[in-house]
C-alpha cells in the first residue's frame, strides 16, 4: 500500500488517501467489466485504496465489479457503500447490508452511508447502522447528500458517530463551500466529493484549458486539483480506464497558484449566500 499519498482521517481514527475511486455507472455493460476491474486493481496498486460504490449503482452490478477487483486483496482496500433511502428502515437496512456484503464478497464494509434522505426517520437508520457496527458488519457509518440541517439532526441523534458526508462538489457546484464545508471542518468530519469533474461537463471549459496548458496538465487534473486543495475533502472520480487512473493520480502533484485560484473564482464564482444542496 502506498503511504505517501496525502491523507485525511475519519473520526474513528482511520486514515485514507484524499483521492479515491468512484464506481457510479460501473457494472452496467458486460463489455466494460474487464477494464473496470483492471482500473480498480491498478488504483489499488498505486495507493488509491478507497473505493466508493452503492447498492443502487447498476442495481448491485457495481458492487460485484468491486468484489471482483478486491478478490484476494481485501486488506488493500477501504470499501464505501451506500444503502438506498427505500431500504433505510431498521430491518431493511440490516438486510440491504447483508446483500451488499455478498455482492462485494467480503465480511465487512469499511464505511456505510445512507445514500440520501428519504421518508424513514433518521433514528431508525442510525439505530440500524449502530447495530451493524456492533456486529462487525460495518466499521463506520455516515451519510450522503445531506445539507447542514440534516447533518445537525444526525449529530443530535448520535453525537460524534457520523464519519462523513458524501456530496456533489466541483468547480461548477461550489454551494457547499458557504456553510456545509465549514460545518464539517469544525467537527472534523471529512467530506467525500462525488462527480469532481461534473460528469465530464468541465472538460471543455476554456478557462480550465488555459490553466491546464500553463501547468502542462490536463483539464481533468486541474479540476481535480481544485477539489483536492480543500482541506479534508476526498475526491472520488470514476473511471473504467487504467490510463485515466494514472492521470487522476498525477493531479495530486499540481499546486494551483493564487493567480490560478483568482481566475477560477472569476469563471466559477464561489457562493456568497446559502444555496440549496445540489444533487445529481
Amino acid at each position: 500500500m502506498n503511504t505517501t499519498l496525502p491523507r485525511t482521517t475519519f473520526p474513528n481514527g482511520t486514515s485514507v488517501p484524499v483521492l479515491g475511486q468512484g464506481t457510479w455507472h460501473m457494472g452496467e455493460s458486460p463489455a466494460s467489466r474487464t477494464d473496470e476491474v483492471s482500473s480498480l486493481r491498478l488504483g489499488l496498486d498505486l495507493g488509491l485504496t478507497l473505493i466508493d460504490t452503492a447498492e443502487m449503482y447498476a442495481d448491485g452490478g457495481a458492487e460485484r465489479v468491486v468484489g471482483e477487483a478486491i478478490a484476494g486483496r481485501r486488506d488493500d482496500a477501504f470499501i464505501v457503500s451506500k444503502v438506498l433511502p427505500s431500504n433505510a428502515a431498521r430491518a431493511k437496512t440490516l438486510r440491504a447490508c447483508e446483500d451488499s456484503l455478498k455482492r462485494l464478497g467480503t465480511d465487512h464494509i469499511d464505511l456505510y452511508l445512507l445514500h440520501w434522505r428519504g421518508g424513514v426517520p433518521l433514528s431508525e437508520t442510525v439505530e440500524a447502522f449502530e447495530r451493524l457496527q456492533q456486529d462487525g458488519k460495518i466499521r463506520a457509518w455516515g451519510v450522503s447528500n445531506f445539507d447542514v440541517d440534516d447533518m445537525e439532526e444526525v449529530e443530535e441523534l448520535a453525537p460524534g458517530r457520523m464519519s462523513t458526508n458524501q456530496v456533489l462538489y466541483n468547480l461548477s457546484r461550489r454551494g457547499i463551500a458557504f456553510d456545509l464545508v465549514p460545518w464539517c471542518a469544525e467537527r472534523r468530519v471529512p467530506i467525500m466529493a462525488y462527480s469532481p469533474l461534473d460528469e465530464g461537463r468541465l472538460l471543455g471549459n476554456a478557462t480550465l484549458k488555459r490553466i491546464a496548458a500553463a501547468h502542462g496538465a490536463t483539464v481533468a487534473q486541474i479540476a481535480l486539483a481544485f477539489v483536492l486543495a480543500t482541506p479534508d475533502v476526498i475526491a472520488i472520480p470514476k473511471t473504467g480506464r487504467p490510463d485515466r487512473i494514472r492521470e487522476n493520480l498525477a493531479a495530486l502533484d499540481i499546486r494551483l497558484t493564487d493567480e490560478d485560484n483568482a481566475t477560477l473564482d472569476a469563471a466559477f464564482p464561489p457562493p456568497s449566500r446559502k444555496r440549496p444542496l445540489e444533487m445529481i
